[in-house]
């Protein structure tokens, strides 16, 4: 057998192999022994009918189809051993000759582990920013914390205006008809929010309880009711409540009910320093993702498809999670927006794309820096999965997998990393302002939402693809696993 391997693109590998006419011969052999036992020919007990009857009953290509189909199979995975490609995907067979008496002659595309050629990722010429806290910074803050504790006091001498809490009864009309949906007997607002037909709320402002209005208005062309959608309505609407918010006194007082301050001076004091040290955990994270974005920008490789697709179905199931949690069917959204599951799948690609370079450059950083996770750090963290997933066993399941257990060693890995990059640069430059960790001494958590869209697609962190002591099925959707597609 004589094979040869070309690169492709996307990581791809041409495997061109040629076979003896002897090998075909003795594929014809084992066909006709395989269809004899399978297929009844009258005059003949099973197994026994000669290849010439097999013909006649099955049709004359049946047996050199069988042959070379079995025969393709066998000598692509000798192929794969002797060139030691590495396949993430099925092959795309193509056979080019396949004539009794003649060499067998195939192509197998298959698409491999991606080559990553790292370029500098530790020379950047930026530094960390961090967010200067000032007396105006606290001052919002104070006021945030002012309108969360204000009260609602009823209004009785003005009329409304923005940011008043109504309760508004209203009939609308179109051709002085009601329709649907257009009526309500109670109907609390925020004036000025515009959570009905844009302009509505705008004319209640200056009205005072117990005030009738009526008013036309001519509802969006992207109003969601496509029978309402760019058409005039007349509304007449009673004003029933009106109250406005009324924030505390800022006192000592106001200080004290926020928790164990003296006064208002120790509350702003304790606030400067939530947020100083906000600012410096949020300089840290920003760090480390300009640090990344500038190594995957100098790296080289090239992208697999099957490890983007793969990755754009992990993202799309996080973007149905995220609906579920808001009470939002998949189906109901795709509905509203008016695309399929092959737009979702496509939009999340570009992403996707990106996510993948990312996690598979840092992989190859952590290889050359040495950064490894041991068994016991893994063991820790699917303890913490344990206590956080109690009640899911599909969740169960897959974190306490081999594929699962890969999954969380990947992660970590990365997470370890980019800390050892950041705490790297801050050792070189002692004049920086310490960035310290949000929980120092505590290891890298693993994302609860992350490991749910990966147990989803069953599948693990695509830049354990790169470990040479992981098999490549654990990295795969089963579905695309070479042996088991």
């Amino acid at each position: 057998m004589n094979v040869t391997t070309t690169p492709g693109p996307k990581s791809s590998v041409l495997l061109e192999v040629e076979l003896p006419p002897e090998r075909l011969d003795r594929a014809v052999d084992d066909a006709v022994r395989r269809l004899a036992r399978r297929t009844k020919v009258a005059g003949f007990r099973p197994g026994k009918a000669p290849r010439l009857m097999l013909e006649r009953v099955l049709g004359p290509a049946a047996i050199l189809d069988e042959a070379v189909d079995h025969l393709v199979e066998d000598a692509y995975r000798e192929a794969i051993l002797e060139s030691t490609v590495v396949p993430l995907t099925n092959p795309d067979v193509e056979v080019v000759q396949a004539e009794e008496g003649k060499p067998v002659i195939f192509k197998a595309t298959v698409q491999v582990r991606p080559d990553v050629t790292l370029g500098d990722y530790r020379n950047f010429n930026f530094r960390p920013e961090i967010e200067e806290i000032d007396d105006a910074r606290v001052d919002q803050v104070i006021e945030e914390l002012r309108d969360q504790n204000a009260t609602l006091a009823a209004v009785e001498d003005r009329g409304a205006r923005d940011g008043d809490y109504a309760v508004i009864g209203f009939v609308g009309t179109r051709d002085g008809a009601p329709f649907e949906g257009g009526t309500s007997e109670r109907m609390p607002l925020v004036i000025g929010q515009e959570r009905l037909i844009p302009g509505f709320e705008a004319h209640l402002v200056g009205a005072r309880v117990g005030d009738h209005v009526e008013f036309d208005i001519d509802f969006p062309a992207d109003y969601p009711e496509e029978a309402l959608a760019g058409q005039s309505a007349h509304f007449a609407v009673d004003v029933r409540e009106l109250r406005e918010k009324v924030p505390p006194d800022l006192d000592d007082e106001f200080a004290r009910s926020m928790g164990r301050f003296e006064d208002l001076a120790a509350l702003r004091s304790q606030i400067r320093v939530r947020l100083g040290r906000n600012a410096l955990d949020r300089a840290r994270h920003e760090f480390a993702d300009r640090i990344i974005d500038y190594a995957v920008a100098n790296a080289t490789l090239e992208l697999p498809d099957v490890l983007v697709d793969q990755e754009a179905e992990v993202m799309h199931d996080e973007f149905r999670a995220s609906l579920a949690r808001q009470g939002i069917t998949e189906e109901a959204y795709l509905k509203v927006t008016e695309k399929t599951d092959a737009d979702m799948h496509a939009d999340f690609r570009p992403r996707a794309e990106q996510r993948v370079k990312v996690l598979l450059v840092l992989s190859r950083i952590a290889e050359a820096e040495g950064v490894t996770i041991s068994d016991a750090e893994v063991a820790a963290e699917v303890a913490q999965a344990r206590l956080r997933y109690g009640d899911d066993a599909r969740l169960l399941r897959y974190i306490e997998s081999e594929r699962g257990r890969s999954f969380v060693r990947s992660t970590l890995r990365r997470s370890k990393l980019v800390e050892k990059l950041v705490d790297d640069w801050l050792a070189a430059h002692p004049d920086h302002p310490a960035l310290p960790h949000a929980e120092e001494g505590e290891p890298p958590a693993v994302a609860d939402g992350a490991v749910e869209a990966a147990a989803a697609v069953d599948v693990t962190d695509p830049g354990a693809i790169l470990d040479e002591g992981v098999d490549t099925k654990l990295v795969l959707d089963p579905a695309q696993d070479p042996e088991t597609g």
